[in-house]
């Protein structure tokens, strides 16, 4: 697939209430791997199957919740490109020189949504071990640890204005909507975009406060690695919010758990792939309950009241 705009979801920055608690639980539970740390105290960490040189940044903060969300994109000239279609649109940027915060990155486009969310996009970004192999790659070059996340997939996104925040992915940025949930008078409440082959690499929701986090996804492998995890909580006390189950919406499979700060993260594998020409699957009032919780088919009150 030739993507010539924004390839993926790259690199999230999360608030933490205590940072080496937290350093402890991404490192020892989840399986993330800790590649630096910056001069004004966070913490940078990568999935064993990426290449980049980090997808997370803990800050230490005395409310949870998250800084930005980064998209890598294709060229240092699509850059440009985001910026005069990001001002014309009327969403407020910022440019963020290179290695200014998050080290081994390039220059960033710092973008500012209805939502209330910061959007980060960048092109250029070293690598750090651990990385896959490329000449006769074993499965991986360092065994997975705690519930074995590979790779930072996906985040959902709660504020306000949430259709304009689409549009804007959509019309700018060149993501489809791939899966929609509607309210009783067929607005869309909910929208699933991707920009390339996953089910989704954001999902936005409409809520009534700003810049709310609901989950960050962290990719695993099958169905099994999912009640590995499960195990691999329950040994550790975990909090978990939900699962392991399916969704209906994508066809994942999950479990949803919180860090020690209140965070909600995801461990997801599965889904079917997406592609361009595929029309939007839709999920009315009346089921959407079945889109998030297939086998029980209801929400629960803590999945969409919780945020950080």
């Amino acid at each position: 697939m030739a993507i010539t705009g924004v390839l993926r979801a790259a690199m999230m920055q999360l608030r933490v209430l205590d940072l080496e608690t937290s350093v402890d639980f991404y490192t020892k539970v989840v399986g993330l791997f800790e590649v630096g740390r910056t001069s004004d105290g966070r913490v940078l960490l990568k999935g064993y199957d990426e290449f980049d040189h980090h997808s997370l940044a803990l800050r230490g903060a005395e409310a949870a919740g998250m800084d930005f969300m980064g998209f890598k994109v294709a060229s240092d000239a699509y850059l440009d490109y985001l910026t005069g279609r990001t001002k014309e649109f009327g969403f407020p940027t910022e440019d963020i020189p290179a290695n200014s915060d998050q080290p081994g990155v390039g220059r960033r486009v710092s973008v500012r949504t209805s939502t209330g969310h910061r959007i980060d996009f960048f092109a250029d970004i070293e690598g750090s071990d651990p990385k896959p192999s490329i000449l006769n790659p074993e499965i991986w070059t360092v065994e997975p640890r705690g519930i074995g996340a590979a790779a930072f997939d996906h985040a959902l996104l709660f504020g306000p204005g949430a259709a304009e925040t689409v549009r804007y992915f959509m019309e700018v940025c060149g993501f489809a909507p791939v899966e929609k949930g509607l309210l009783p008078d067929g607005n869309a409440f909910v929208t699933w975009l991707s920009c390339a082959s996953r089910t989704h690499d954001v999902a936005i929701l409409e809520f009534e406060h700003p810049g709310k986090l609901h989950h960050v996804a962290y990719k695993l492998d099958n169905w099994n690695d999912i009640g590995h995890a499960a195990d691999i909580m329950t040994m550790n006390e975990v909090t978990v919010d939900a699962g392991p189950m399916r969704q209906g919406a994508t066809r994942g499979q999950m479990i949803y758990f919180f860090d020690p700060s209140g965070n909600r993260l995801e461990a997801c594998a599965g889904g079917y792939a997406y592609y361009p020409d595929m029309p939007v699957r839709v999920w009315d009032f009346d089921h959407i309950g079945k889109g998030a919780f297939y086998y029980s088919r209801r929400l629960n009150d803590n999945f969409l009241k919780i945020v950080s």
